[in-house]
Formats: C-alpha cells, structure tokens, sequence
C-alpha cells in the first residue's frame, strides 16, 4: 500500500554475528542485518542527530522548531517566486517552496502514526496541522498564482522549457485551479475553509475506521467469548475474524464491528457532503472528475466503463467460486450452509488448503526475513544494477532499535537514497504494510542531487536468539510489494520533488509495486534466495507451483469484490444521491456488484478506511495490476532477470516519477497504448492457469 500523504505545495556496512542456534550462518551482509537480533552499543555520549538526521528532532519540541523553519523558508520563497521574470527559476522556486514544506509535512505524516513516543507522535499531529493549514492558504494566494501564470502565458518562454518543467509548471498550475485561486475573494475562503476541515474530518473518519465496537458479553453465547478480548463486562470487537474456523465466530464479528455507528456515519455523510461542495465550487461536476484529472483514466465514466466490463466478464467464473465455496460451507456446516459475507476469505482459504496443501507453516523456514531481503537485493542487481548495503545508525536517527537502514547504491551512478525498514511488531504500531516518503529526490540548486529517504513499514514477528524471523507466502509476497514503492523512489530521478517517485497519478503508482508480485510468485527468482534456514535445503519447485496454482482458487470471486469496493466509492465521489443514505447505496451496489447479500444492520462503509487516502481512486488497485500483467508478460515473463528490460523499465517507468504523463509512461514500455478492453482482458487473463514461466526449470 502506498502511504506517502502529499502534503507538497500541491499547492499541495555493517555485519552482524550470526547468534541461533542449529541456523545455516552463512549470511550476507544484508541477510545479517535483518535474521540476527540487533545489539547496538548503548552510545550515551555520541551526538544525537535527531530523526532521520534532522537535526531539530531531537525532541518532541524540535517539530515546532522545524515547522517555523519551514514556514519562514516558505515566506522568503513565495517573495522571490512573485518578484523573479518569467522562466525556468519559477519553476524551480515553486518547487523549493514545495520541498521546504514536503520535507517537514511528509516526516510529520509518518511520525504521528509510527512512533512509539505519544509526545513524539503529538507533537508531528500538530506539524500535520500547521502545515496542511499553510498549504491550503498558499494554494488561494493571487499573486503567487499570478508568477506562475505569467510564465504558463508566455509562449516563447514555455516553448524554451524541456517537457518535464513545462509538465511541473502546468501540475502547478493545476494544484491552484482545483483550490479555487478563480474564485472572487468569499468563494476562495469558502475552499480554503472546506479544505481545512477535510482535514479534520478525514483524520476523524480514520480513527473511527479502526475503533472497536463493545458488546454485553452476555448477548453472544458462552461457547464463543474467549475468542474475542474482554473489557469488564464488555466483549470488544476490533475486527472481522475471517480466519477463525468458528463460523459463529465469524458472523458475531461482523455483524459487531460492522454494527453502524452514528458519529461515523455522520463523519462519513459530512465528509462526502464537503468533498462535494469543494469540487462544485472549482468548477467540477463532482468530486471524483476532480480526483481524476491527470491519472490514467482521467474521468469517472472511463472507470466505470473499466470497472463494469471486468465485472461482466467476471460474472460466470464468480458464480462458479461462490458455488465451490458454498459447497464446502455444506460440507463443513450442514445445518447453516448458507453463505454469507463473512465466509468468502475463510472459504476460500480452506479450499486453496485443500486443493494445493498450502499452509505457511510448510513455507516459512524457506522465508527467513534476511533470505527474502537477500533475494530482492539478488534480484535488483541483476535486473536494475542496484544493491543494498546495511549501515549502523546514528543515536537519535531512528524511533525504534529494531529499525534497519539501507542504503541504496547503483553500480555506476553510486548512492541512490536511503531505505528504512520499519519491519517488526510494536504495541501501538498500525498493522498495515506501508510506504512513506519521508524526502523526495530533487536537482538542488548547487547542482548536487537530494537523495530520496523513505521507511517501510511491516508487522512481522521479532527474530529470537534460536531463529530468525519467519515469514508467510503473503508476508514474503507483501514484502516485496512494498519494495517495488521504494524502489520507484530511490530510481526516480527528477529534476523536480513535486514529482519524484511515487508522486505520480495514484492508479500508476501501484503498477511497480504490483509487478513486484509477479516476480515473488515466479520460481525462478525464488529459487536464488528460499533456502531452509536450519539445513539450507532450496524450496522444491513444486511447493512453488502449488503456491502459484493455489491463488487462482476463487480468484474471481476475490477480484469481483475488489470491483464492488471501487464502484463504491465511485458512487460515494459521484453526482450526488440526496434520497438515499451511505448504506443504502452499499445495498443497493453490493446487490449489483457482488454475489452475497447486503446483512441488515451493518454498514461497512464505514470501516472502509480507503475512502480517505484513495477517495474516488480505489479503481487504481484493479488498473494498476492491469498494467503491471501486461508488462510482466511482455517484458519479463521469458527471463525475469532480463537486464535489458530492466533497464528499458527503469527509463520508460520508473525513472519520471510525476514528470511523464502516465499513459505515455505505459506506451513507452509497452509499445502500445492499452484500450479499455485491453486493460480488462489483461486482467481476466491472470486468472487462468499459471503461466508456463512460473513452472520453468530454474536452470
């Protein structure tokens, strides 16, 4: 998932011991760092540097001491951007006003939900506000709008800047109109007002997303209480419990957690209402035409188009998913054999168990955390030419002992960024693998390149003095899901910070995230690094198969929901439904784009947290994996260590970041520009069997 917030002015080698016991000790490096425990030196003398060696944050206090610089910077920057002529420098100015704010907003972002310091964590919550607040102004200011539409106007000037400046300057441009920087002066503060309460409502709709529902404990039977966490005389329900055997089980935490909450349904309503009455009042029809300017669909009619042709075509092979899974239901629980919303993930885990054998417990020892990392390090030395070394940090540079750090170095071009690995479980910490920019890369004014600093962010289990940390397929496959985001990071080489990386149209941003699961399920790449972490001995290719073959069980059914989830909150973003409430559009769509009954009383929607960060753009998953299939079997399926398209990959996709329009990036690497269709069959295609690749030789 990718998490990095843009807050831009968008207008917005070290080796460790080897310590377990019966455990192959023949680690790399990078393998060290990651399957031994850390045992740093207590350096109480050292100098602290402050998080991610910034120097302000050696405390709590030192986010307020960043934010003043930051917004002081700012000042002095908007002055010389309605002061310069004309030209590339305005460009560049906005930029630096963008980088001066992105670099304390972005680590703030991350800060407030990771760091296991509540005053820490307090204290990066205000900087959120401060500088979202600042943003939002400066989104509305005239006269620096104005600099930038004196250059946007002159044709000879723009005529002289390469495509990357005119595309940053005209996303400038861009970021002000969808502010309202048109409006008369009450209407301007009218956007910058629903702004910043955008702000608080979203942040308040998180927090209730992830809140526990109590019930009396008496009110569920007694067969069933210990499965859920007591509180007094309270059972509190903070999930849905899809894996628990229980079926019981299973419909007491839905019909718990998803039970409606007033305060959040009122958020949610008041959340759409303002996203609404933001987009009318620039001048779009509704909000998802204004979320979707500039991605790879551009409008909301294109999505739906997308998203009602892969339903159609999913239709016969989700009938038949939902058929086995209510037959094994029968099998298993012949007096309620009725399926329900909460059987689809467990059923379908036990027929993928049941086909093809596939228990983690079978695969982890293969997935020790370093084998993996060592196997993505293999990977991209050999596909992109890139490697990881492990270094020490210094006091005060992380927020938790058990934090990694990677540097990123290229064979030829040396030192590319900075990776750090957020991986092990902590109380308090979200369980939700992200990404997060913490500085975006950008050509400095003195010539030298600002390298790009990010964190990863897993839940795995810590290692132990008798082992390393083990890993699940879905572990291992999330893993390298989240290091295809960093790598567009670190190999995003803008001139530009507004556009580095992963600052791209968000339905592009998941495609080399996405295809990094294509390599994770292909034997050839896996069988450079699963090795048994006791004897050494290599997976067996038909493990792998199996593993391959076993996604396929019910896939339609799983895709069929994800179409559901994306037409959703197309719905929600769209022309306004005054008659009907939240839930009675989720009734009415899961009728229609699902395959299970709506269940009274419950209103998911309300748990669906993607609403926030991905507000009309839930498609961008299904696209995004359209696009990530059609360059895996075009550029990768023969020989997944094909240099040649590992570098045609890096300068036609991973290399612009922002600065390309998105579908040229897509034509450049495919050779084609993909239909709709295209998109949709490329997508149907991947639930078919295997293909042949992943069932190759290794040799």
């Amino acid at each position: 998932m990718l998490a990095s917030r843009r807050v831009v002015f968008t207008l917005k080698h070290f080796r460790l011991k080897a310590v377990c016991r019966n455990v192959t000790t023949s680690w790399s490096p990078v393998e060290a760092a990651f399957n031994a425990r850390q045992h740093r030196k207590l350096d109480l003398l050292g100098r602290n540097v402050g998080l991610f060696r910034v120097p302000e944050l050696t405390s709590p206090a030192g986010f307020e001491k960043a934010q003043e610089k930051a917004l002081e910077e700012t000042q002095q920057l908007v002055q010389r951007a309605c002061t310069i002529s004309p030209g590339p420098q305005t460009v560049q100015t906005f930029d630096q006003l963008s980088d001066s704010l992105c670099r304390v907003a972005d680590l703030a972002d991350f800060v407030k939900v990771a760091h296991p310091d509540p005053a820490f964590r307090e204290a990066a919550e205000k900087t959120c506000i401060e500088i979202g607040t600042a943003v939002e102004k400066l989104n509305t200011n005239v006269d620096l709008c104005k600099s930038l539409k004196d250059l946007l106007d002159n044709k000879d000037v723009m005529d002289s800047l390469d495509p990357e400046t005119r595309r940053v300057a005209e996303l400038f441009m861009f970021d002000f109109e969808i502010s309202g920087i048109h409006l008369d002066k009450d209407k301007r503060k009218r956007a910058v007002d629903l702004n910043v309460k955008l702000l608080d409502l979203n942040n308040e709709f998180l927090v209730g997303s992830h809140l526990p529902n109590r019930i009396d404990k008496k009110a569920l039977p007694d067969h069933i209480r210990h499965c859920f966490a007591l509180d007094g005389n309270y059972i509190k329900i903070g999930g849905l419990h899809a894996d628990a055997p229980d079926d019981l089980v299973r419909e007491a935490a839905y019909k718990i957690f998803l039970y409606p909450n007033p305060e959040q349904l009122s958020c949610l309503e008041e959340l759409l209402s303002c996203r609404r009455e933001l987009a009318q009042l620039v001048g779009y029809r509704s909000f998802a035409h204004r979320a979707l300017q500039g991605t790879m669909a551009k409008t909301p009619e294109t999505v739906m188009e997308f998203l009602e042709l892969l339903s159609e075509k999913l239709t016969d092979r989700a009938v038949k998913d939902f058929g086995m899974m209510r037959d094994m239901k029968m099998k298993l629980n012949p007096e309620n054999a009725e399926l329900m919303p909460w059987d689809h993930p467990y059923y379908s885990g036990v027929l993928r168990a049941e086909r093809y054998n596939i228990e983690p417990s079978l695969y982890s020892p293969f997935f020790s955390l370093g084998a993996c990392m060592e196997g993505l390090n293999m990977l991209f030395s050999q596909l992109l030419g890139v490697s990881f070394q492990a270094e020490q940090p210094e006091r005060g540079e992380v927020w938790c002992e058990d934090v990694r750090k990677l540097a990123v170095v290229h064979e030829s071009e040396g030192l590319l960024g900075y990776i750090y690995c957020d991986f092990f479980h902590r109380l308090d910490k979200p369980h939700q693998d992200c990404h997060f920019t913490i500085r975006g890369g950008r050509l400095k004014e003195d010539g030298e390149y600002q390298l790009p600093v990010v964190v990863l962010m897993l839940s795995l289990p810590h290692p132990t003095k008798n082992c390393p940390t083990l890993l699940t397929p879905g572990m291992m496959e999330n893993l390298f899901h989240e290091m295809g985001h960093a790598m567009h990071s670190m190999l995003g080489r803008t001139r530009y910070q507004h556009v580095t990386g992963t600052r791209c149209p968000t339905d592009f941003a998941e495609v080399p995230s996405i295809l990094m699961e294509y390599f994770a399920s292909d034997y050839r790449v896996v069988n450079q690094f699963a090795r048994h972490y006791k004897t050494g001995q290599p997976l067996p290719k038909s493990m792998v198969s199996r593993l391959c073959e076993s996604k396929k069980v019910c896939a339609a059914a799983d895709t069929q929901l994800q179409v559901f989830y994306a037409v959703l909150d197309q719905i929600y973003h769209g022309q306004p439904h005054q008659s009907k409430s939240t839930t009675e559009i989720l009734q009415e769509t899961q009728a229609l784009f699902y395959g299970l009954s709506y269940v009274p009383n419950t209103a998911w929607q309300l748990r669906f947290s993607h609403l926030i960060g991905y507000g009309a753009k839930y498609y961008s998953y299904l696209m995004s994996q359209a696009v990530a299939s059609m360059v895996w079997k075009q550029s990768f399926m023969k020989d997944p260590f094909d240099r040649v398209m590992g570098e045609r990959y890096r300068s036609e996709m991973l290399a612009h970041g922002g600065g390309k329009e998105p579908m040229l990036m897509v034509k450049g690497m495919l050779q084609q520009t993909p239909s709709t269709a295209e998109f949709v069959d490329a997508l149907v295609s991947d639930l078919d069997p295997y293909f042949e690749s992943f069932l190759m030789d290794s040799e």
